[in-house]
């Protein structure tokens, strides 16, 4: 057997015991929460009217802002490559910077805690 063929056997056989294993390890007994069409906590038949609190809100978005923030940090790794990777270097740092001041900013002023 060749390299190649067994890498392929391998490989198929660790996904197989993978999948297999998948179907026994996980316990089966959903509750009303796990089975509602939402999992944010709201009841979906309720009225839509009700309040809700907007931390929910700056949670997520924050939550963006950080996932964007990684995505636009993804290719820096290349950014060495061009012809002025000082240049990257700098404005990767602006944007880390300005999110950590941001950041900062929201903590001081009592953004982040969940209760009050």
């Amino acid at each position: 057997m060749n390299l190649v063929t067994t890498i392929i056997t391998i490989a198929l056989l660790l996904s197989a015991a993978l999948l297999l294993i998948s179907f026994w390890l996980p316990q089966m007994n959903p509750d009303h929460e796990k089975l509602s069409p939402y999992e944010c906590g709201f009841d979906p038949l309720g009225s839509a009217r009700m309040p809700f609190s907007l931390r929910f809100f700056l949670v997520a978005i924050l939550f963006l802002l950080f996932d964007l923030e990684i995505a636009l940090l993804l290719p820096l790794p290349w950014g060495d490559q061009l012809s002025s990777p000082l240049l990257t270097f700098f404005w990767a740092s602006a944007v880390l910077i300005i999110l950590t001041l941001g950041l900062i900013y929201e903590w001081l002023q009592g953004g982040l805690e969940w209760a009050e």
